[in-house]
């Protein structure tokens, strides 16, 4: 696979394979695995396709964090456990506050707009939109196109929102056949499947009612 946008989609059913090889890609990079960068040191923290793969960069990258919605409960906790055991101010990079003070949504943001700040570095996402309205997606959009333009970043991110699949300039791999392939997106079952739904809605569900 090669990587040559700023920002890349996998996208795919659940069990495909996208958060595999997601988290395969920030274990060689030493992420913590249930989420943060390589100075967040907690809980089970291992890929099994890790050693099967190989990444090719240059320069190589050393900053970065991996985000995974489903465990970001976890990473509030440390974080909190890591405030009581120092003086200092752990929250700073956070928005200032514990994460577990604030709305799920808004946590996620916080995270987001706080601590996605290095310069030359990769970001993982698992799954962003799980908490976030769409309008807040589209607020991390613009936290997206804020950050690759002006920090040569770059963004990973596994997805099933049509909407932040239609980021611009991007790259869409979808897992779904037998090989891992570059699609574009409006031939995503997502922006296909939401276009006729908001099209048709009443005839799409009247059909699959009548099943």
């Amino acid at each position: 696979m090669t990587f040559k946008n700023n920002v890349t989609f996998f996208v795919g059913e659940n069990g495909s394979g996208k958060s595999t090889l997601l988290e395969s890609i920030g274990d060689n990079c030493g992420f913590n695995l249930n989420g943060g960068n390589r100075n967040n040191i907690y809980g089970d923290n291992n890929s099994s396709l890790s050693p099967y793969i190989r990444l090719s960069w240059f320069p190589k990258i050393k900053n970065g964090f991996f985000f995974r919605a489903e465990s970001f409960y976890n990473f509030a906790s440390y974080l909190d456990q890591l405030n009581e055991q120092t003086e200092e101010n752990v929250y700073k990079p956070y928005g200032g506050i514990s994460l577990h003070k604030q709305s799920h949504g808004e946590s996620f943001l916080s995270l987001f707009n706080n601590r996605f700040n290095n310069s030359d570095a990769l970001y993982l996402l698992d799954e962003p939109e799980a908490a976030l309205s769409p309008t807040k997606q589209l607020v991390l959009l613009k936290i997206i196109r804020d950050l690759s333009l002006n920090n040569n970043v770059q963004f990973i991110i596994a997805t099933h929102s049509p909407i932040l699949l239609g980021y611009p300039d991007s790259t869409i791999f979808s897992f779904d056949g037998e090989c891992i392939t570059e699609i574009d997106y409006e031939m995503t079952d997502h922006y296909q499947i939401t276009k006729y739904f908001l099209e048709n809605r009443k005839g799409m569900l009247t059909h699959l009612f009548d099943e």
